[in-house]
């Protein structure tokens, strides 16, 4: 049998090696239209930043080990310009002789990746100091033009996980950087409670952020950006991280079935409408393990699995996908943000409501022991069935490990309300008794069980925010927050001996802040007889 591979970054090279683990007399070809195959795509960032200082240590494998140690052809600089499903027969490209060929196939897999979206700029086709990022191809122009150049005021398009670690790693190099992003808040889609968090941290070392506004002109040969509020900005250098889109036009003009977006149609075993061929990674939607809606895998993580997955399949292993979580970390400073299934963000894209939210700002470990500090976590779940919907953490320490233990609760079915059960490693500079996942499903029991009751502002009829009594627990010198008016301000420590100055004979409502504290306060009033509600925005 012969198995062709397009595509050598990821899920490509990790199906191929895999395959050849388990078939030793299988022809297996690898055709990849880059110079690279099995990059480090996620390092460059680190690399330009100069945290990572051996370029080769980016390159995983290449053509010669691949030969050497797998016995696998592979074929970097071709390009597969045509694919006949009913002769099964590719026309292929050399890039550098300009020789066209055929190649014949028993088995296809696509794992052709995604490349950057550019948005609509005028001017930004000539801007010759205006790169984008993906290959390890661009990370050398960068690099390059860092060195050759010597610019000292970068801006980059895109206030998402790639423009944020480039943000970062420019700032590593003393540049001075600027951050521009259309939305209201970076690192989309994470909720704004979080969002916040890294905005702040972006500022306090040095980034310049502007959110909501767009590049709409690119001047003076790329060192000049007019800004859709009409503000100008002068750089030396421009860095598009606006996004990625399938490379999926040569299954589409082989007739394969696409989604709306773009993306290729697979089963659970990654098979294509077309016999023989099969497709992996970035390039296909793949279905949600939590929602079961149909959803992009871009994580070079997911289509490493899926390629050793693939290649089990094909070698007759009754396996089949279970489906997409999606999780991951990125690096924001002194910050870890990560996050694990949906969002409310992104559930309201979907077309999903019905959803709960906890947030808790425990210690990342036991609060005795030094260096102890907060851990923003945000669980989302259905509240009638204690589904477990998505997780978002931010903070110095255990993020990802907390994020990791999550997906793995996700994956094994578990609800809120399983949470606290979870048996995990405590040591005081690790974590504490209850360790903070515990501590969250905790806190979605009890608003599952409306130990307390959250509304929103903007649900209450006039009669109720009239006369219902509006009340601030913050402690005395904390920093006022959100914007609706307390009629009267109780800290919760001295909540329980002031309990005479709360009106009775109607609602109690506590004004929200993040911790446990509106939560705490609902309890007490609650056990002496008032009606209480926590209220936000």
């Amino acid at each position: 049998m012969k198995v062709i591979v397009i595509g050598g970054i990821a899920g490509g090279a990790s199906f191929a090696t895999r395959f050849r683990r388990l078939n030793e007399q299988n022809e297996i070809l690898i055709l990849e239209r880059g110079e690279h195959i099995s990059i480090a795509s996620c390092a460059l960032p680190y690399y330009l930043g100069g945290v990572i200082t051996d370029r080769n240590a980016l390159i995983e494998r290449t053509p010669a080990i691949l030969k050497q140690n797998n016995n696998i052809d592979v074929r970097v600089r071709h390009e597969v310009t045509a694919i006949d499903p009913a002769r099964h027969r590719l026309s292929v490209k050399n890039l550098d002789s300009g020789e066209q060929y055929e190649e014949t196939y028993d088995k296809l897999v696509l794992s052709t990746g995604a490349r950057p979206v550019l948005p609509p700029i005028s001017g930004i086709e000539t801007a010759t100091n205006a790169f984008t990022l993906r290959s390890l191809t661009d990370g050398d122009r960068i690099k390059n033009y860092i060195q050759t150049e010597a610019p000292q005021q970068v801006t980059i398009l895109g206030a998402g996980a790639a423009g944020v670690e480039l943000a970062e790693n420019f700032r590593q190099l003393g540049l001075s950087v600027t951050l521009v992003d259309q939305a209201d808040k970076v690192m989309q889609p994470y909720d704004i409670e979080l969002a916040d968090f890294l905005e702040k941290e972006l500022e306090k070392n040095g980034v310049d952020v502007k959110l909501g506004v767009t590049i709409q002109l690119v001047a003076d040969g790329g060192r000049e950006l007019h800004l859709s509020d009409g503000s100008v900005l002068n750089t030396d250098m421009l860095v598009v991280v606006t996004g990625v889109t399938p490379n999926s036009e040569i299954a589409e003009n082989a007739g394969l079935q696409l989604w709306a977006d773009g993306h290729i149609i697979v089963n659970d075993q990654f098979a294509t409408s077309a016999p023989d061929i099969y497709a992996i990674g970035d390039v296909i939607e793949t279905t949600s393990r939590i929602t079961g809606l149909p959803i992009p895998s871009l994580l070079s993580s997911a289509a490493n699995r899926q390629g050793h997955l693939l290649a089990d399949i094909l070698n007759g292993e009754p396996l089949h996908y279970p489906g997409f979580v999606g999780v991951s970390a990125v690096k924001v400073f002194n910050l870890t943000a990560s996050m694990v299934g949906y969002s409310e963000q992104t559930l309201q894209a979907a077309g999903i409501t019905n959803y709960a939210s906890v947030f808790i700002t425990p210690f990342d470990h036991a609060y005795f022991y030094p260096n102890a500090k907060r851990l923003n976590i945000k669980l989302i779940y259905e509240p009638d069935t204690g589904k477990i919907l998505g997780g978002q953490f931010v903070g110095e320490n255990g993020v990802d490990k907390r994020s990791g233990e999550l997906s793995a609760a996700i994956a094994g079915g578990l609800t809120i309300d399983e949470l606290p059960g979870i048996e995990l490693p405590y040591s005081p500079p690790y974590s504490a008794p209850r360790d903070p996942l515990n501590m969250a499903g905790y806190v979605g029991i009890n608003q599952r069980q409306q130990a307390n009751q959250t509304v929103k502002y903007g649900d209450l009829t006039e009669t109720e925010r009239c006369d219902g009594t509006f009340l601030d627990i913050r402690e005395t010198g904390k920093p006022v927050s959100g914007t609706i008016d307390s009629d009267l301000a109780i800290p919760l420590t001295e909540l329980r001996d002031r309990l005479t100055e709360i009106p009775t004979g109607h609602t109690v409502y506590i004004l929200y802040r993040k911790g446990l504290g509106p939560y705490n306060a609902s309890r007490i009033l609650a056990g002496n007889g008032y009606d209480v509600k926590i209220v936000t925005e």
